[in-house]
């Protein structure tokens, strides 16, 4: 039987860090963020379900999250305003994801390749697709208001970025999801500590 590194490259997912171009008072890792994003895209997908007349497995949801920055443990993860600089640099970037998570699709023993393949394809324009593109949007949102009420202006202009980009996407699940649960973020654990329900 041969040997995979293909959960050792999985495990090094905490040691990339995210927005390594700017300050941060709580530095986060890939593995933190796709965690978190799996959890926002579980809800979502049972938000859909339960106020929306939506019909998707929220596990699905989940799982594609999981994976939805696997890529970054051969790339890294690189800022946003050098990833969309310009249209040369962006396409060349999809080119290098590509790249990384066929990559890691090959690491797989051949009989488990058909099934991690379609989680490690970062462009999925499906529904779960979208809905775990909106979960991101929400994660990266949410950090920003975490920085900014714990004082670091660093984050303001990512945070009016990242709300507009929501706007553009806007739909009940994730409208749902910002009127129920993104108002805790800015609150202390003091305040979070008393139900609301």
């Amino acid at each position: 039987m041969n040997r995979s590194h293909f959960f050792a490259h999985m495990a090094r997912m905490k040691l990339i860090q995210r927005w390594p171009l700017m300050r941060n008072i709580e530095p986060e890792n890939v593995a933190e963020h796709s965690l978190q994003v799996a959890m926002v895209a579980h809800a979502l997908a049972l938000i859909k379900n339960t106020f929306f007349n939506g019909r998707l497995d929220p596990n699905q949801a989940a799982v594609q999250a999981l994976f939805h920055d696997a890529s970054e443990v051969l790339t890294g993860d690189l800022p946003t305003p050098v990833k969309y600089f310009n249209e040369d640099i962006a396409r060349a970037y999809k080119d290098i994801e590509k790249t990384a998570e066929d990559t890691l699709t090959r690491m797989l023993p051949a009989e488990l390749q058909a099934a991690y393949a379609p989680l490690l394809n970062g462009t999925h324009d499906d529904e779960y697709g979208r809905l775990v593109k909106s979960a991101d949007i929400l994660c990266a949102y949410l950090k920003c208001e975490e920085e900014l009420t714990a004082g670091n202006r660093e984050f303001a202009q990512a945070k009016q970025r990242l709300f507009t980009m929501l706007e553009q996407r806007m739909n009940d699940e994730t409208r749902y999801f910002l009127e129920v649960f993104v108002p805790s973020f800015s609150l202390s654990l003091d305040e979070i500590s008393t139900p609301e329900f």
